[in-house]
């Protein structure tokens, strides 16, 4: 009993810190390539997602049940970091001139969004 309880708390800590991945499943339009997708993926990172603690990765099925979609890959530091990266982006979308606000615009004309789902990654 007493080498599980000291497991019990052994592992805590790490279940408290584990990163946090947002999955966003998306169609492109006809007008938008995987490479343009990409670049948006890539200025993203560069321009909001590095100073928000936030970097994305495109990943495009090779195989599976459904080759038609690709898939937007987030990665943040702890549920946490996510939550207040989210906030910040949201908050920021209503100012169509600001870095969020142009990259979105870009997302809108490029992909349709199909799922979203967050997961812990240990």
């Amino acid at each position: 009993m007493r080498r599980l309880l000291m497991l019990a708390i052994l592992v805590m800590p790490v279940c408290a810190s584990a990163e946090y991945l947002d999955v966003i499943q998306v169609k492109l339009k006809e007008k938008c390539s995987p490479a343009k997708y990409i670049a948006i993926k890539d200025d993203f990172n560069e321009q909001w997602g590095k100073s928000h603690g936030y970097r994305a990765e495109i990943a495009q099925p090779v195989q599976s049940n459904d080759l038609v979609s690709v898939f937007w890959i987030g990665h943040c530091a702890s549920a946490e970091s996510f939550g207040k990266a989210w906030d910040t982006w949201r908050t920021e979308l209503f100012d169509s001139k600001s870095v969020a606000g142009k990259l979105n615009e870009r997302f809108e004309k490029c992909t349709t969004n199909t799922s979203r789902s967050g997961y812990d990654l240990y």
